[in-house]
């Protein structure tokens, strides 16, 4: 047996042993924001020791589903405590875009209830006794998004977060000052849902507020691209992309471990 042989042997036996012990556990957690309670699903590597970095993960405007569920899952198996958020509340569940829209617009309307929601799920975060609070991280899909963005402006201490084909526009670009960690924005370059000129304030946003900002735009991919319920019509304004959803997955893994591993 080559050496080079016998290394890559021993790495592949060594990453075997250690997903074989890596267990991730989940769970619903119940909480509160004001009068509303909210409901949002926590997991992480019971193997793991020490703190390790938290991701808050910002849901679509259906709601917290499964897909962000499973989103949470994947980034427990990296090393991170992911916390995906509930921000409509454990009575709001819409079965279709209309009352997506409708469980969507007050908060688009009340930036300031907006902000709050997503405070209570970061403290959720903050408060787990696995997570280390200085190196937090956020991602958000669609709404979600949006979301993580006016939890940014809020001065949230949150490091890194990555917005998916996310809501960009705010009726208060000056918040950007606020701003404390670093963004990347992951948006279809054909999504218009978010048009060009949504793409081209929020770049003036952050560079009026001297952020530390990177946008990424996915040739021929439209809104939702991360997400396969979607649907796979190119002509529709939402559809998904696998190519693109891949591509931004891995730009988020490499975001991340520039700035929280």
């Amino acid at each position: 047996m080559t050496l080079k042989l016998y290394a890559a042997l021993a790495c592949g036996l060594m990453l075997a042993a250690q997903a074989a012990r890596a267990e991730i556990k989940t769970e619903h957690v119940t909480y509160k924001a004001g009068d509303a309670t909210l409901r949002g699903f926590l997991a992480y590597d019971t193997a793991a020791t020490g703190k390790r970095p938290g991701i808050l993960i910002m849901h679509q405007y259906f709601g917290l589903t499964p897909f962000e569920e499973e989103v949470a899952k994947k980034l427990a198996r990296q090393g991170y405590v992911a916390f995906a958020a509930d921000i409509y509340g454990v009575k709001v569940h819409p079965k279709n875009p209309k009352e997506a829209t409708a469980a969507m617009m007050p908060f688009v309307k009340d930036r300031a209830l907006w902000r709050a929601r997503g405070q209570a799920a970061l403290a959720v975060l903050l408060a787990n006794q696995h997570v280390d609070p200085a190196r937090i991280g956020m991602i958000g899909y669609c709404f979600g998004g949006g979301s993580a963005l006016e939890l940014d402006r809020a001065g949230a201490p949150i490091l890194a977060t990555v917005v998916f084909h996310g809501i960009l526009a705010t009726p208060n670009p000056a918040d950007a000052k606020n701003i404390k960690g670093h963004i990347l924005a992951l948006q279809g370059g054909d999504d218009p849902v978010v048009p060009q000129k949504d793409v081209d304030a929020f770049e003036a946003e952050m560079r009026a507020a001297h952020v530390d900002w990177q946008m990424v735009q996915y040739g021929g991919a439209r809104h939702a691209y991360t997400l396969p319920a979607a649907g796979n019509n190119p002509a529709s304004p939402v559809a998904y992309n696998a190519e693109a959803d891949h591509r931004s997955w891995l730009a988020m893994e490499d975001f991340f471990n520039e700035y929280l591993k």
